[in-house]
């Protein structure tokens, strides 16, 4: 596979994921909507960590065109600033979340070196830099009231969401059937960034 073609096939699949799991909390979780965008859990929130994690840049383009399409076309169709910005900055928290992990840990592409404490490191960092992000300008845009109780919900959604999502796909990842190696223990097919430890 050429790597034009490895990039869109992963820029896709974040958009499949997004929007699956995005789907998935409406069903799931709806009742817990604290406003709009910001829900006591949420798991999108989990496929934005993993996806920058996995894909990095493929994964950061696929991430703003999927939240684009959901905040257009579902939860802000009537107001631009907020569609927009509803892409742009969950799209920028992960990635800055990833470059942060690969400056402090020298995180490697092969995510070879995230262990459990540094991946936890990167839920909470991310959690914290989403919801800090979008408060900040809900209070700069638009004066917004309740800005600390939005700040926390959103803190604990992203942050449950994402320690759901992540080791979720980490129990799964350890179902998976195992192969021998020759020079050593069984190890499992296929890693991923909730894999690594």
């Amino acid at each position: 596979m050429s790597n034009l073609r490895l990039q869109l096939a992963m820029v896709l699949a974040t958009i499949v994921m997004f929007v699956l799991s995005f789907a998935l909390n409406e069903w799931l979780f709806l009742k817990l909507v604290f406003v709009p965008g910001i829900t006591w859990i949420f798991l999108p929130a989990g496929v934005r960590l993993l996806s920058t994690l996995l894909f990095a840049e493929a994964g950061a383009v696929g991430l703003l065109i999927a939240s684009w399409l959901v905040c257009f076309l579902y939860l802000f169709p009537d107001n631009f600033s907020r569609a927009f910005m509803g892409g742009v900055l969950p799209t920028v928290a992960p990635y800055l979340t990833y470059k942060l992990a690969q400056h402090f840990f020298g995180l490697k592409a092969s995510l070879t070196n995230l262990t459990p404490k540094r991946l936890l490191a990167c839920i909470v960092a991310y959690a914290i830099a989403n919801s800090l992000l979008h408060h900040v300008w809900f209070y700069v845009h638009d004066h917004a009231e309740h800005v600390v109780p939005g700040f926390l919900i959103m803190l604990t959604g992203d942050l449950t969401g994402t320690l759901i999502v992540i080791y979720a796909i980490k129990g799964l990842l350890r179902l998976a059937p195992r192969r021998r190696t020759t020079d050593g223990p069984c190890t499992c097919q296929g890693q991923s960034a909730g894999h690594r430890s």
